[in-house]
């Protein structure tokens, strides 16, 4: 029986990545021990490491993952959607535990807002506090009560369920949640990442006519090509000038008067203003890219109202989100080449990995570590 896990962990911003070695605790009541197979890198990781956002350390990185049960506390049988669960079975799971007692998770109905101790693997679970592997660079991540657990369907392979990571369920909270895409529609998607493609194949699914991504660097579009992800690919390192761009990508939609739905996806602060301009009279504006905070922008408020818009923020995602993603994994197979997307690595090289997503060399790095 193993006893030990490997682990990468982020000591101190702007500083390497360590590999430490921890005991593997056994699950308590209702909790889960996972063999950790794949487990993705984030764009959030490489915010992490640089230390945009507040978090305790030393953490265990890894906020997106897959693995196999290895043992299951007392009382845990079956997975969220009432699945059996055994050991040995490929599981993933909702990567944050809302306090379900604050006004945003009791009232409004909004986790991701959580107010309370809202616990995420990965982010803000301390690696000097037991028990420890609370995230998914290691071989091993203990899984606390409360967790969304999801048995993954038989025809994802893990390869193909952590290609997208956490911005499959980002983009069904930003893309289906908080804007409506109705049969027919045009989608302009601006952003060629994990999260933009996501929203671009989710327009799709929802049944939108034609939708443009907006995006680059011209690797990453060609990708997005080849796979069928959009109908209309604009580069924006090509096209430097937004009016030009805004010409473009106009000239895609009905009338020339602007998308349906707009899915901001860059984190780039200017993207907004432009979302604001590329989008109908009476249309939809979904901001889902501005995790982190790059600073403010200037836009024309004028134009929100004279076009009469809806502009809805999308912060993270929920139960129903993550659910909703997995669930939808063996429609988006039937469509989309997910595997395709991923570029892996071994566990030891996660140094490498944050720094080619960094570099936006690759489009999806997952850390290969238990495999099938």
């Amino acid at each position: 029986m193993t006893t030990s896990s490997r682990a990468v962990v982020l000591e101190a911003f702007g500083e390497p990545l360590q590999m430490h070695t921890y005991d593997v605790p056994a699950p308590k009541d209702m909790a889960a021990l996972v063999r950790v197979g794949f487990a993705g890198v984030c764009g959030t990781d490489v915010h992490l490491q640089a230390g945009r956002l507040s978090i305790p350390t030393p953490v265990v990185l890894g906020h997106e993952a897959v693995g196999r049960i290895d043992a299951l506390g007392a009382g845990l049988t079956h997975d969220v959607l009432g699945a059996p669960l055994a050991e040995g079975d490929w599981v993933s799971w909702l990567n944050n535990i809302a306090c379900g007692r604050c006004y945003y998770c009791l009232v409004e109905g909004r986790p991701t807002l959580c107010t309370g101790s809202r616990r995420i693997y990965g982010i803000n679970q301390r690696a000097d506090e037991w028990p420890h592997v609370s995230g998914g660079w290691s071989d091993y991540i203990y899984l606390q009560p409360g967790t969304v657990l999801v048995k993954l369907p038989e025809v994802a392979s893990p390869q193909e369920a952590i290609s997208l990571g956490c911005a499959g369920p980002t983009a069904v909270h930003g893309a289906l949640d908080e804007v409506r895409i109705r049969p027919g529609d045009t989608v302009v998607v601006q952003g060629s990442g994990p999260v933009g493609m996501a929203a671009a194949m989710y327009a799709e699914l929802a049944g939108a006519r034609h939708v443009v991504v907006v995006g680059g660097p011209a690797a990453r579009l060609e990708t997005a090509a080849r796979l069928g992800v959009g109908q209309a690919h604009v580069d924006i390192f090509e096209t430097t000038d937004p009016a030009e761009r805004a010409r473009i990508v106009r000239a895609e939609t009905r009338r020339g008067e602007g998308a349906d739905v707009v899915v901001e996806a860059t984190g780039v602060p200017a993207a907004v203003a432009e979302a604001i301009d590329l989008v109908r009279p009476d249309g939809q504006v979904s901001v889902v890219g501005q995790y982190t905070d790059h600073g403010p922008t200037p836009i024309n408020p004028h134009l929100i109202t004279r076009k009469n818009l809806t502009i809805s923020g999308s912060w993270g995602f929920g139960a129903r989100h993550y659910i909703g993603y997995v669930s939808s994994l063996p429609q988006l197979l039937d469509r989309f080449d997910l595997a395709a997307l991923v570029t892996e690595y071994p566990l030891e090289q996660a140094e490498s990995a944050v720094a080619d997503v960094k570099a936006g060399s690759v489009l999806k790095a997952v850390l290969r570590i238990g495999g099938r």
